[in-house]
């Protein structure tokens, strides 16, 4: 026999009917009708779980940023199993009531650090490039001032999202860290990455990430090379 469920006073239900994990956030359908809702990884305050796509859920809506509507106070929704002498008969009553049983939650699992010691080659491949081309084309100093100063700003960006993700903040876009590599900081980013195993099992970011590896080294390779001076003095 169903055990019909109590409405919350002052709260609403609805079902989270889009979530991005990766930047945490989503929206949920309230189930009576109407338009959708923000919510963001916060709202969801300290729980277990991740948020997934189809959870039944409780929440409060408030007004946000540019008027926008979101949620607040959100909770997922599980129906107490009433009490019963027969144990067997409480066990089915916890299977059909509960609205989402625990091991149908998918969760992160931590997988094994995926740290490889072929990405500092990398870098060192680099400062020997870069030796030679300092030596061969009287490169100045202030291009290894910009990989230093890049390679710090992206660490402390990659530290930053790892810090985000941990506890459930608002996440450093991909494009950003790319970007940063793209611009000289790519050493850095490899420390941190290997560092902080972060962004190491993502296997579309690692293919983008050293994409702007390899076009870095292209570009550096380019503009410091004695033709590319000549161009440039010929069309100026």
């Amino acid at each position: 026999m169903a055990v019909p469920r109590e409405p919350v006073v002052g709260r609403l239900e609805g079902t989270l009917t889009t979530w991005n994990d990766e930047r945490g956030f989503g929206f949920i359908t309230p189930s009576g009708g109407g338009s959708t809702v923000f919510v963001h990884i916060s709202a969801f305050g300290h729980r277990d779980a991740r948020p997934f796509t189809g959870e039944l859920l409780t929440f409060e809506r408030s007004a946000g940023q540019g008027g926008r509507e979101k949620a607040t106070g959100v909770k997922s929704v599980a129906l107490p199993v009433p009490k019963s002498s027969n144990r067997a008969a409480t066990g089915r009553m916890a299977v059909l009531h509960t609205a989402v049983p625990r091991t149908a939650v998918p969760r992160r699992i931590p997988g094994p650090a995926n740290q490889s010691p072929v990405s500092y080659l990398a870098i060192l491949a680099f400062i020997a490039l870069y030796v030679f081309v300092s030596v061969a084309w009287a490169l100045p100093y202030w291009p290894i001032a910009v990989y230093l100063v890049m390679s710090v700003l992206a660490f402390f960006t990659y530290a930053s999202d790892k810090a985000a993700a941990t506890a459930g903040r608002w996440r450093t876009s991909e494009s950003t860290l790319l970007v940063l590599g793209l611009l000289g900081g790519w050493p850095g980013s490899i420390f941190a990455q290997q560092r902080l195993r972060h962004k190491t099992r993502k296997a579309s970011f690692q293919l983008a990430f050293w994409g702007t590896v390899l076009l870095n080294i292209a570009a550096f390779v380019t503009l410091a090379s004695p033709s590319f001076a000549a161009l440039v003095a010929h069309l100026s």
